[in-house]
């Protein structure tokens, strides 16, 4: 900087120093108290923030589950119409023409198909909605800031809610085929509760890899029509497969989603006893839920800053 002196001399002065002269963007933010927008935050404080979203979790959640038939003219019976349905095409393909139901009577047969049927649409329909919880909510995601992991938590809450409703009728086709209520129907709420863990971890999965890859939404339907065929909705695992080496129906008998429709079906049929289970089929359960829930929502959270973006 110069300036021109009375005698007409130029007189030249030093540039005072900037303030953050010589410090990077980073150090220079860390100065001002700036923080970077959207980063993740610790997964201590991702928790803590989550769940001071549980009541956005919960409301979202149903609302979602009251628009799924708003358009319909029978609406929410649906939710009971669309499973019941299903295990009844099952029904006739399974049960009557490929006699899938070898080892039962028809008492055990009927409700162990619909027992199963309503147990894997809970986790198939988690994780589609998993699936599509990002790349199907881009507005939401980018308008307003808030832990994205509640989306994939609050699909599978609306799922739990929708299994909930439709377990009236699960009920009915129980007792209408002569198993009654007695107290193992109280593990009824262990099951669902690991189920449920199992599902929320899955999704959690799911919906990173689906806002990553939104063509995963295309290729899942294949995935899970296959994970069913391998779960035994259909038929007993052990008896259907008594002719093959042992460890295929070992390995079939405990992934996760035979697990937990087995645990279901012994809570409620008297005539599915203990041995149609595999062994130490609850420390299995609680295994396969623990996983999943913490692995898939650390897996989540470590793509937080990215959900939305690009």
């Amino acid at each position: 900087m110069s300036e021109t002196t009375h005698d007409g001399t130029v007189a030249v002065t030093a540039t005072p120093a900037s303030p953050g002269e010589g410090l990077t963007a980073a150090q220079l933010a860390a100065r001002h108290g700036l923080t970077v927008s959207g980063a993740r935050p610790p997964l201590g404080e991702y928790v803590r923030q989550l769940w001071g979203r549980r009541h956005f979790i919960v409301a979202f959640s149903q609302a979602k589950l009251t628009a799924q038939y708003s358009q319909a003219k029978l609406g929410q019976l649906w939710q009971v119409a669309t499973p019941l349905l299903n295990a009844a095409v099952y029904f006739s393909i399974f049960g009557l023409i490929l006699e899938a139901d070898r080892g039962m009577t028809r008492e055990v047969y009927v409700p162990f198909l619909v027992t199963g049927v309503f147990l894997f649409t809970f986790t198939q329909s988690s994780v589609m909605a998993g699936v599509r919880a990002i790349s199907g909510n881009l507005g939401l995601v980018r308008a307003l800031h808030f832990p994205r992991a509640s989306l994939p938590i609050s699909f599978a809450l609306q799922q739990l809610q929708q299994l909930l409703f439709s377990m009236i009728v699960l009920f009915a086709v129980v007792i209408g085929f002569g198993s009654y209520p007695r107290l193992s129907w109280l593990l009824i709420v262990p099951v669902l509760a690991l189920q449920f863990l199992f599902n929320t971890g899955l999704a959690l999965a799911m919906a990173r890899a689906g806002a990553k890859t939104p063509d995963l939404a295309q290729l899942m339907p294949f995935i899970m029509r296959t994970w069913m065929y391998a779960s035994g909705v259909m038929f007993s695992i052990p008896v259907f497969l008594a002719d093959h080496p042992g460890w295929i129906a070992t390995v079939l008998q405990w992934n996760p989603a035979a697990v937990y429709m087995d645990l279901m079906r012994f809570a409620l049929i008297d005539g599915y006893g203990s041995e149609n289970l595999p062994d130490h089929v609850w420390a299995v359960a609680c295994g396969w839920a623990v996983l999943f829930a913490v692995g898939g929502f650390v897996y989540f959270w470590k793509a937080e800053e990215r959900y939305g973006r690009g």
